[in-house]
């Protein structure tokens, strides 16, 4: 399974902090830029939108039923230790750093910090510090994305649930990529989960690390085209993959070998070819199978006539079915 934070994390090694990054009109000259290209770029990026962000707005304490997590969060399961271990952490010394939220049409959203309220409610706080920002849609969905890949390791699939959520927001997908600092063939590994069979992504939901990007890809690649016996042959494959008894680097692959048996096992039994003849010289083949009816004459057994012929009966024949 590819891991987004661990390349970007390898990315921004030499990062400064948010803090340390000046803002507009305070940025010194540097003889080699800032940040590395690509996902490190976005990274840097999203961490000087939340400095400034926490610098502009306005310091309060708001009830924590009076705020609701971010809509574009793209992690929907939390480490419950980690959280518990936050919020003794701040039942012992207090919120050191507020949450940052925005305005909605009832109550308040979410645009930062969502595990320190979460842990508030654990302890049954009923306030928390907030820093209340301006702030758009886009960049909210940005910013949740980029905080949670950073900071704690998603899974593939969440990750591609909150690009799809993202992408709303986006004029077209290139600039959606460029925005997150990847290539548009690493976006579309993302959005491939989109296309996978409803029985996986129901499983997903509960289990969001049982497929990764690649995996994905390669599944809905196998099943592009195919009938219903597929799925339920990917059913039964996707089945082993929950129970653990099948890697799922290997399940495309293994759904494309259970096909190819299949077609081969069916072509067998049910492939019917007739010869045709040319007085005692064998002229070509018609051969019936699952996958249609194929008429094969060979090189210059037909007259310019004869070609005529055959192609008006069958534009006959198609006509009168219409």
């Amino acid at each position: 399974m590819s891991n987004l934070r661990e390349r970007m994390m390898s990315k921004t090694a030499d990062l400064r902090s948010a803090k340390d990054i000046a803002l507009d009109g305070q940025q010194t000259k540097t003889s080699s830029p800032r940040t590395a290209p690509g996902m490190a770029a976005a990274l840097a990026a999203a961490q000087q939108r939340v400095t400034e962000l926490e610098r502009t707005g306005s310091t309060s304490e708001l009830p924590v039923a009076d705020i609701v997590p971010n809509p574009w969060q793209p992690r929907k399961v939390f480490n419950e230790a980690k959280l518990t271990e936050l919020a003794e952490s701040i039942r012992e010394a207090g919120l050191i750093q507020p949450i940052i939220v925005r305005r909605a049409s009832s109550g308040y959203q979410i645009v930062a910090g969502e595990r320190r309220w979460r842990a508030h409610k654990l302890i049954g706080k009923d306030v928390i510090k907030v820093v209340v920002v301006d702030i758009s849609d886009q960049d909210m969905a940005m910013l949740a994305l980029v905080e949670n890949v950073v900071r704690d390791d998603l899974s593939d699939y969440e990750i591609a649930r909150s690009i799809r959520e993202t992408e709303r927001e986006f004029p077209n997908r290139k600039r959606l990529a460029e925005t997150l600092g990847i290539a548009r063939s690493e976006l579309y590994r993302y959005l491939s989960f989109a296309d996978l069979p409803a029985f996986v992504l129901e499983d997903l939901n509960l289990q969001p690390r049982l497929l990764g990007a690649n995996a994905a890809q390669e599944v809905v690649s196998a099943l592009r085209d195919r009938d219903t016996k597929a799925y339920e042959i990917a059913r039964g494959l996707w089945a082993q993959v929950v129970s653990g008894e099948l890697d799922q680097t290997k399940l495309a692959k293994a759904i494309r070998q259970a096909l190819d048996n299949d077609e081969k096992q069916s072509g067998v039994s049910d492939r019917n070819i007739d010869k045709i003849f040319s007085g005692k010289t064998q002229a070509g083949s018609i051969t019936k199978d699952r996958s249609g009816l194929t008429v094969k004459i060979k090189a210059g057994m037909l007259s310019v006539d004869q070609e005529a012929r055959i192609r008006k009966l069958i534009a006959q024949i198609f006509a009168a079915e219409e």
